[in-house]
């Protein structure tokens, strides 16, 4: 089965390296669709269901998508495609703050540096297959940097002398329990996919083991990580065990 991939990106020259990294990254069977502006990038999608994926219809399955184009930007399109089966990466030149969280906040599953290397942008796609996020080393830095920072302005904040609002409450309140997710919702199809996540197999290994294409695990991933409320293969295997899921 050939796995489509669309590129938005209005630079022609960036267009067509970005179009090398991704027939090397993968060795699936590609279809590659570009577009240089948003309004084109809007009729393909619309031309494989529309911004909700309609089922019945073949949709991208990896979308790359530069922030700055002609008729707009490309948050719009993250924003617009937070429900579209497909994985979703930036590809832009800018590595700060007020880009990188606002891209990954409309749903980016990814952030890449146009700038990197074209054997570094290969191997950072190929993270998909391995179900982890493709992140350039700067940006993956950055993320380390800012959630380390975070981290301290709370220590610092909790030996300040000052309660925190959580020091509040009174001794006697109960503590309010979490509600148990409804894992019955998982498929058959879903809870084998659990298994092999919470042994360790990469996306590629479950793929092979199940007899399946990875971008379709990848879809299953997405939806195990939706209904238990998880977002990380660690937090999964977790409650998969705690719970008795595998």
């Amino acid at each position: 089965m050939t796995v489509k991939v669309l590129i938005v990106e209005d630079n022609p020259v960036a267009r067509s390296f970005l179009c090398r990294v991704v027939r090397e990254s993968f060795s699936d069977a590609l279809s590659i669709t570009e577009a240089g502006d948003l309004e084109t990038a809007r009729r393909q999608i619309n031309l494989t269901g529309g911004a909700q994926g309609l089922h019945g219809v073949d949709p991208f399955r990896l979308i790359l998508v530069d922030l700055e184009l002609p008729d707009g930007n490309g948050m719009e399109l993250l924003a617009e495609l937070s429900q579209y089966p497909a994985t979703k990466i930036v590809t832009t030149l800018y590595s700060d703050d007020d880009h990188l969280f606002p891209a990954l906040q409309r749903g980016a599953d990814g952030y890449l540096l146009k700038e990197d290397r074209f054997e570094v942008l290969v191997e950072e796609l190929q993270k998909i297959v391995r179900g982890q996020p493709p992140l350039s080393p700067a940006i993956a830095r950055r993320l380390l940097n800012h959630f380390r920072d975070g981290q301290r302005s709370e220590l610092q904040a909790g030996d300040s002398g000052f309660s925190r609002p959580m020091d509040l409450a009174p001794a006697s309140r109960p503590v309010p329990i979490e509600k148990t997710p409804d894992h019955e919702r998982l498929t058959p199809r879903e809870n084998e996919v659990l298994t092999y996540l919470s042994k360790g197999f990469t996306i590629k290994e479950i793929a092979n083991l199940m007899g399946i294409k990875w971008f379709t695990v990848n879809d299953h991933i997405k939806s195990i990580y939706k209904k238990l409320n998880v977002s990380s293969r660690a937090e999964a295997a977790v409650l998969a065990t705690k719970q008795g899921l595998v």
